[in-house]
């Protein structure tokens, strides 16, 4: 039947719908942007395209005059160090809590209880406390990542162990499983695809967490840069620093994709969503 939330676009629609809205903001972007130069060719608010890209050329292939750097690619190494430890610990951590109170019904009642509260804490909140106690170095940023990734990751693999079919275990059961060969053979494979869609969930926050950290205590990192530039109303990093952010978490949720339909096909095909 003809109805609109029966009708799908094809690939090539669908990809053309898609850049869409970024090539609307791109227009209202060069729009606002004349109007303000034409009144004042002085303006920083929104800066010409031609010196935006001024700044990526000057960003990403100059060093700088004061430590020799290349500063983009710096502050990236340095965010994706950070970041990449703190989801990676977030993930273990997650993986490891979440397996168990979702398997295990003593360990649900005396833990569970501490993790839901641990996750409604606001991470921002302590990160002053976590300045204090880890200092001012990278073990304080990645810890703050942690804190705020790892509760809701661990909140999610335990509700998804929590619905897998009572007859997998049971079945196990029968054939003589011990309570450590159900979780390593039936419920750990059933959950690691699971993970990786909740770290691909996290990742917006966990880049929050970053930035955050690095505007208040850092000596390198793209939040550390963008929180130094502003007091110069430098919009012309800072909206590249943005974009590359947002492109950066992009590819990254993009790899996490594949890597998931590679690895667990299955997973995707129960799931409808094909090859």
């Amino acid at each position: 039947m003809k109805r609109l939330i029966n009708l799908r676009p094809s690939r090539s629609t669908g990809i053309l719908l898609g850049l869409l809205p970024f090539v609307v903001l791109l227009v209202v972007y060069l729009a606002g942007s004349q109007a303000r130069l034409a009144d004042n060719p002085n303006d920083k608010l929104l800066p010409a395209f031609s010196s935006l890209g001024d700044a990526v050329e000057r960003m990403a292939l100059e060093p700088s005059k004061r430590s020799g750097d290349i500063l983009l690619w710096t502050d990236t190494a340095a965010s994706l160090q950070r970041l990449g430890l703190g989801v990676g610990i977030s993930a273990l951590i997650g993986l490891v809590f979440g397996v168990a109170l979702g398997t295990v019904p003593y360990l649900r009642a005396g833990l569970s209880p501490l993790v839901s509260s641990l996750s409604l804490i606001p991470p921002l909140a302590l990160l002053p406390i976590l300045f204090i106690v880890f200092g001012l170095g990278e073990l304080s940023k990645v810890v703050l990542i942690v804190f705020g990734v790892a509760p809701f990751i661990i909140r999610d693999l335990q509700q998804r162990a929590q619905e897998l079919p009572a007859e997998l275990l049971v079945k196990a059961q029968t054939l003589g499983a011990s309570t450590w060969q159900i979780i390593l053979r039936v419920v750990v494979p059933q959950l690691l695809p699971r993970l990786l869609d909740a770290v691909r969930l996290s990742l917006g926050a966990a880049w929050l967490f970053l930035i955050a950290a690095e505007a208040i205590a850092a000596t390198d990192g793209l939040g550390y840069r963008i929180f130094l530039v502003r007091r110069y109303l430098a919009m012309d990093v800072v909206l590249p620093y943005v974009v590359w952010i947002t492109l950066l978490a992009y590819l990254t949720d993009l790899l996490l994709r594949i890597a998931s339909r590679r690895a667990f096909r299955w997973y995707h095909q129960l799931n409808g969503e094909g090859n």
